[in-house]
């Protein structure tokens, strides 16, 4: 039977969003001179103002928390006083302290390799075959079509001259009974917007672009098999209260991690609960889940299975997790050998013979997966708009961004499961 399914996104300039760039651009900051910084950085803003609060340890590092700030609300495009949120003119207020002697203990070792995770808590990562990044497609659409919006907001001319910053999109897609996306079910868009001199002429000039503009873009962009799922009998619903000029920060408070659900999965798979942005690597909310989803997505690459949930486990101070977890949702193609003591009575293999495998291809300690995948560095700012997972990996200036994306375990995988 065919099912349903919806994953929203928000744009950079959601107030949410806003925090959650500020933090990542503050522990940027503290990275960039001291990689060895213990930065746990929160961000409340709302119209006309900015709080940053949160712990910090670092040996020399002084990070200028306004000007870093303003510079990442000035990007984001939030310019003007109208919007209620002015890069130049909106208040900002710091009250970072020293970060707690008790939480340091648990982390810093003398035998670097033995660092303990910087808090506890389980982490998940997620992948499947929905599309060419291995992410679920309606957070895939979603993700994409705000980026679009973004850039024609940009433009100069812009085809939608009146965009302003904020902005949130969700996808509904219709999957087959075996979990194969069927079609584009239905599209809300919702963008702030410059006043218009009728109600009737903004809502009917924003729709028709959205229309005729963003989602043929949209479409042009998608890989061959994706773009196929968008016939022309879905659903469109564009700002579906009217009007949406007031936005951002002046319209709704932001907070560092409130949209940890957009970050990740778009509500598949599982959510430990932690959020990311602010937090510096030795907290495995951020760490930890990087590497499951790196797992994951070569798990699923390398053909172990057509669907992957992993859940990484902590506790403070250990540098061993307690607990790894896989969940293949039965879509596993590899078996556990005769004889392993975890293969069912049809000698299929097991997700327990799987989450065994994973522990001895992957070390899982702290200190391992932020060295395998460079998390000492200020890769942040980029990560906290559009989703941490899913993204394209590259190298700027020496820097890999997105080192959990690459498919570079999949020759070790295969290997290690005897898969050809």
């Amino acid at each position: 039977m065919n099912y349903l399914f919806t994953s929203e996104s928000v744009s950079e300039g959601h107030p949410d969003k806003v925090a959650d760039q500020i933090s990542d651009a503050i522990l940027d900051e503290f990275l960039r001179q001291d990689p060895d910084a213990k930065v746990a950085c929160e961000t409340f803003c709302t119209s006309g103002l900015v709080v940053v609060g949160g712990e910090v340890k670092s040996r020399h590092a002084y990070v200028d928390i306004q000007e870093t700030a303003r510079k990442v609300i000035r990007r984001i495009g939030y310019t003007k006083a109208e919007y209620g949120f002015d890069a130049s003119s909106c208040g900002i207020i710091s009250t970072i302290h020293e970060q707690s002697d008790d939480i340091n203990r648990g982390v810093e070792r003398a035998e670097l390799a033995e660092q303990g995770a910087g808090d506890q808590g389980m982490m998940f990562g997620y992948a499947c075959r929905d599309t060419e990044e291995y992410m679920p497609l309606a957070l895939y659409l979603s993700h994409e079509l705000l980026k679009i919006l973004a850039d024609i907001r940009r433009r100069d001319p812009s085809p939608m001259p009146y965009l302003r910053p904020d902005a949130k999109a969700q996808f509904t897609v219709e999957f087959s009974g075996k979990h194969q996306p069927l079609r584009v079910h239905t599209i809300v868009v919702s963008t702030q917007h410059d006043p218009f001199d009728t109600d009737d002429r903004m809502h009917e000039r924003i729709e028709s672009d959205v229309r005729n503009i963003v989602i043929p873009e949209l479409i042009a962009a998608l890989p061959e098999r994706t773009a196929a799922l968008f016939g022309t009998d879905y659903i469109l619903h564009v700002n579906p209260t009217g009007k949406f000029v007031i936005g951002g920060p002046a319209g709704d408070t932001g907070l560092t991690g409130r949209k940890i659900i957009v970050d990740t999965y778009g509500g598949r798979g599982a959510h430990g609960g932690g959020a990311f942005s602010g937090k510096d690597p030795s907290k495995v909310d951020r760490s930890a889940a990087y590497a499951a989803r790196h797992i994951a997505k070569n798990l699923v690459a390398a053909g172990v299975a057509d669907e992957c949930l992993v859940q990484l486990a902590y506790a403070i101070g250990v540098a061993e997790p307690v607990s790894v977890f896989v969940d293949t949702y039965g879509s596993a193609h590899v078996s556990a050998p005769q004889g392993s003591g975890i293969s069912d009575d049809k000698g299929e293999a097991t997700d327990a013979f799987i989450a065994a495998k994973v522990r001895e291809i992957f070390d899982l300690k702290p200190a391992a997966i932020i060295e395998r995948l460079g998390l000492k560095a200020p890769i942040y700012e980029p990560t906290a708009s559009y989703g941490h997972m899913g993204r394209k990996p590259y190298t700027k200036d020496g820097l890999r961004f997105f080192a959990w994306e690459e498919l570079d375990y999949t020759d070790k995988i295969r290997k290690s499961f005897g898969i050809k």
